[in-house]
């Protein structure tokens, strides 16, 4: 079989700025309001490697939100960019300044970028940013391809960077593997332009192995098939990276980028609940790496 190689695309966007409605609330799982600090922006002071429960904010994400105010030149942004792709800043107080691409939010569409901490002091919403979008299409090998395997969401040689092996089977550390009855907000959604929340909270992760969750954690469903909408299918698993915090609304939480579909028996999982080591800025700063 022949293997394509992929195709880049330099893609415009935006730093969001947060928006309410008329009122600030949110409504937690018991009914109560609060306000939901850290919901897009630029947000400083978290960083890839930081607990998802140890910061008091919601799907509060390490970085920038990034859109376009074209609803689908909004889509196609976040439907091209992949984990690991190159960000440069283009205008205001930081321009110059490069990130990369952490992963990507459903809804209306958002891409969650990482920086170094001092060139998110210089960001604000409405700053021009460049994405070269590469790694949607990439090719898995023969035997995974024949068994309709996906591999979606990373740029080339990310997966290699994050510690992920694919050869006959895909061998990888992740912090746990839990079942798509975890599953919440996403479900339904196309892989490309949505993650999942994982419907856990601080005081029920620890029984899913999560308690020591962090941002930018490998973490294996069991039952969830990404390859085109996400739905439960017995039999599959999805590997994904996890992109922003904790959330108190119902039915939300971490969220999960699939970046890696396949039937069960084709992962080989290293379980490691407290050493797991993840995505840090440095580990995806790879595209175009083969």
């Amino acid at each position: 079989m022949t293997t394509l190689k992929p195709v880049a695309v330099n893609l415009a966007g935006i730093v969001e700025t947060p928006q309410f409605g008329s009122s600030p609330f949110g409504i937690d799982v018991d009914g109560r309001p609060y306000v939901p600090v850290g919901d897009g922006g630029v947000v400083t002071g978290l960083e890839l490697g930081h607990r998802v429960f140890d910061h008091d904010g919601d799907h509060a994400a390490p970085g920038v939100t990034v859109i376009h105010p074209d609803p689908a030149a909004r889509h196609a942004l976040t439907s091209f960019a992949c984990l690991g792709n190159e960000v440069v800043v283009r205008s205001g107080a930081a321009a110059g300044e490069t990130g990369r691409v952490l992963g990507k939010r459903g809804e209306a569409g958002r891409v969650i970028a990482v920086f170094e901490q001092q060139a998110l002091a210089l960001l604000v919403p409405g700053d021009a940013l460049m994405i070269r979008g590469i790694g949607q299409g990439l090719s898995l090998p023969a035997e995974l391809a024949a068994e309709g395997a996906a591999v979606l969401n990373i740029a080339p040689g990310a997966l290699a960077a994050l510690g992920v092996t694919i050869g006959s089977v895909i061998s990888t550390s992740v912090r746990a593997v839990v079942p798509s009855k975890l599953v919440g907000n996403g479900l339904g959604r196309p892989a490309q332009q949505w993650d999942v929340d994982l419907s856990v909270t601080r005081e029920t992760a620890g029984g899913w192995g999560l308690a020591d969750l962090c941002l930018g954690d490998l973490v294996l469903v069991s039952d969830l098939d990404v390859r085109h909408n996400i739905g439960y299918r017995q039999g599959w698993s999805t590997l994904g990276v996890i992109v922003h915090g904790a959330s108190p609304l119902p039915g939300h939480g971490p969220g999960l980028m699939p970046v890696v579909c396949a039937r069960t028996d084709s992962f080989a999982p290293t379980i490691d609940p407290r050493d797991h080591r993840g995505a840090t800025l440095e580990r995806i700063a790879c595209e175009n790496r083969d």
